[in-house]
């Protein structure tokens, strides 16, 4: 494990890469991820961090295995979805996982749109893009981040919220993130969903994956998925909750990397005074798109 170890806290360095913050180890190889080859086949699960991904990850699979739950564990989820752009010395290459995957594959990013590599384009693959509303984001990437050792360390609450307001965590901007997909979704095959849907109305948003996907699925089956796929089912189910991944890299202990999954928690973080100024940060960022969350039911 001593290759993991960039710096004194134990934590991998990171670097600019296209203008977006990145593990180091990503950063260096970027050319190679932006030469990626995407074949026609191939589906892409594309998310910002911590709005869902996992939890589309595991219904996207057993829509394709038509509900077969022994399939889906077969192994840890980071090991069935390549994660195109991460590398983590002692943990692997999404690189190297996604070449040697035979097809069809269905591959993981959290790239923005401007820095996906052209192929996936250009072979026309199927994108599913789903947000989350950055209030509820925010907080769950900030404890992800408190655990995760691959990515920096977030200071306190206070410090982390302003540097995710100023878009200077991994991955960029949320705002730039959630508005370049929403910009493109009619321009390329992508199902742009959003994570409070898929909490609000679980069976219709797994039916809208499956149809576009071209799975043909009966009620059961769909009822079989919304259960399996709960977050109380996921959060103990080791092929999802990634308590595999080596503890020098994420630390259970810390924050559990499935900690709540609810809507509406960000109002046990932020202060009225935060909330303000995220409210007008937001209204200015966001002042230019059609694109709408819902921040509580």
């Amino acid at each position: 494990m001593e290759d993991f170890k960039s710096d004194e806290t134990g934590r991998l360095s990171c670097d600019y890469v296209k203008g977006m913050l990145q593990p180091t180890p990503t950063c260096d190889v970027w050319d190679q991820i932006w030469n990626f080859q995407a074949k026609p086949d191939d589906l892409l699960i594309s998310t910002y961090p911590k709005a869902g991904t996992t939890w589309t990850q595991e219904i996207v699979d057993l829509i394709q295995n038509e509900g077969d739950v022994e399939k889906s564990k077969r192994a840890p989820i980071h090991e069935r979805f390549p994660f195109i752009e991460w590398i983590v010395p002692s943990v692997g290459s999404g690189l190297e996982q996604a070449q040697a995957m035979p097809s069809p594959r269905t591959l993981k990013t959290h790239l923005p749109f401007h820095l996906l590599p052209p192929s996936f384009l250009e072979k026309n693959c199927k994108i599913i893009y789903v947000a989350r509303n950055p209030k509820d984001n925010m907080v769950s990437y900030y404890h992800f981040q408190r655990m995760n050792k691959a990515l920096p360390a977030p200071g306190t609450w206070e410090e982390y919220f302003e540097t995710f307001l100023a878009g200077k965590v991994c991955w960029g901007s949320w705002h730039d993130h959630v508005k370049g997909w929403w910009e493109v979704r009619d321009q390329y095959p992508i199902l742009y969903l959003f994570y409070e849907d898929m909490k609000k109305n679980p069976k219709q948003e797994i039916q809208k994956l499956a149809e576009f996907i071209g799975k043909e699925l009966d009620d059961q089956v769909l009822d079989k998925i919304v259960h399996h796929t709960s977050f109380d089912v996921m959060k103990q189910n080791p092929m999802t909750n990634y308590s595999s991944v080596p503890i020098e890299v994420m630390d259970h202990s810390i924050s559990p990397f499935m900690r709540k999954g609810a809507v509406g928690d960000w109002k046990k973080h932020f202060t009225v005074a935060q909330n303000e100024r995220f409210d007008e940060d937001y209204k200015k960022k966001m002042g230019d798109t059609s694109l709408t969350f819902h921040f509580q039911f």
